[in-house]
C-alpha cells in the first residue's frame, strides 16, 4: 500500500493583495509508510494550513509535498481528511454518509453497502444504518466519519483535531479505537493535536512546530509498549518522560512570544 509522504523546503503565504501573512515556513519532514505522527504547535502556527496542504486543499507557495515519490497535486483518494467537526451530511442517513466516497469511484450499489457496512460494523455503528447525523451523539457521528474515510481506501488519514470536542472518556474511547484501527489497517496517519497526552500516547513520533511563522522545532520519537493497558502506559516512566519532553519544546514556543 505505501503511503511514504517527503516534505521539501515547504512554505504558504497567504496573500490577500493588500497583505501577506506567511503560515509555514521552510519545512522539511519525512514520514514513512505506517508511521503515525502527531503534530503540536502553539495557536496559529500552521498546523491546520499544513494539513491542508497535505490533503491537497492548498496550494503551497513554494517546495513540494510527494506521497510516494509523486508530488501531491490536488486533493485524492490517497489521503483521506477527518475533521473535528464531523462533515457530514445532513440529509444522508449513516449508511448513505459511508457509502458516498464509493459512489464517487463509480462503484457498484451493493458492492458499495457491502463495503460500507464493514466500516459501519468495525466502528460499532451496527444497528444505526438508516439514522440521520442528527439522531446521533458527537462520538457516533465522529465514528461516522471516520468510517465514511476508511470505506474508500486512502493510504493516508489525515486528522484535523478530531477528538478535540468530546469530553474526556470519549475521547479515551476512540483514541484507542483509532489506534486499533491503525494496527489492523496499517495507515499512514498525520494527527493534528492541541492535547501533548494525546499526541504521545497515539504516536509513533511528535514533532512540534515553532510559533508562527511555522516550521519544524523538534521531533520526539515515542518508544512505549502498546502491549499494556492504557493506565499502566500513561502512568509509566518512559510515557511521562517523552510527554515532559514535547511539553517543554511546547512551552519554549508559547512562552516565546509572551511579553515579561
Amino acid at each position: 500500500m505505501d503511503g511514504n509522504v517527503t516534505i521539501s523546503n515547504l512554505e504558504k503565504v497567504y496573500d490577500d493583495g493588500s497583505e501577506r501573512t506567511t503560515a509555514v515556513e521552510d519545512l522539511t519532514f519525512d514520514i514513512d509508510a505506517g508511521e503515525f505522527v502527531s503534530v503540536v504547535g502553539p495557536s496559529g502556527c500552521g498546523k491546520s494550513t499544513l494539513l491542508y496542504l497535505l490533503a491537497g486543499f492548498l496550494d503551497e507557495t513554494s517546495g513540494t509535498i510527494e506521497v510516494d515519490g509523486t508530488p501531491i497535486d490536488g486533493p485524492g483518494t490517497d489521503r483521506g481528511v477527518v475533521f473535528q467537526d464531523y462533515a457530514l451530511f445532513p440529509w444522508r442517513t449513516v449508511m448513505e454518509n459511508v457509502t458516498y466516497g464509493l459512489e464517487e469511484q463509480d462503484m457498484g450499489k451493493e458492492e458499495r453497502r457491502s463495503t460500507a457496512q464493514q466500516y459501519i460494523d468495525m466502528m460499532d455503528l451496527s444497528g444505526f444504518e438508516d439514522n440521520y447525523p442528527k439522531e446521533l451523539s458527537g462520538g457516533m457521528k465522529q465514528r461516522v466519519g471516520l468510517a465514511r474515510t476508511l470505506a474508500y481506501g486512502p493510504k493516508i488519514l489525515l486528522m484535523d483535531e478530531p477528538f478535540g470536542a468530546l469530553d474526556q472518556p470519549l475521547r479515551e474511547d476512540l483514541q484507542d479505537q483509532l489506534l486499533d484501527i491503525w494496527g489492523d489497517l496499517d495507515k499512514t496517519v498525520v494527527f493534528v493535536t492541541h492535547d501533548v497526552e494525546e499526541a504521545v500516547y497515539l504516536s509513533d513520533s511528535v514533532m512540534v512546530m515553532t510559533r508562527h511563522p511555522g516550521t519544524k522545532k523538534t521531533v520526539t520519537d515515542v518508544d512505549i509498549d502498546r502491549s499494556k493497558s492504557r493506565a499502566d502506559i500513561i502512568t509509566s516512566d518512559e510515557f511521562t518522560e517523552t510527554k515532559n519532553e514535547v511539553w517543554r519544546s511546547l512551552r519554549e514556543e508559547t512562552q516565546s512570544g509572551v511579553q515579561p
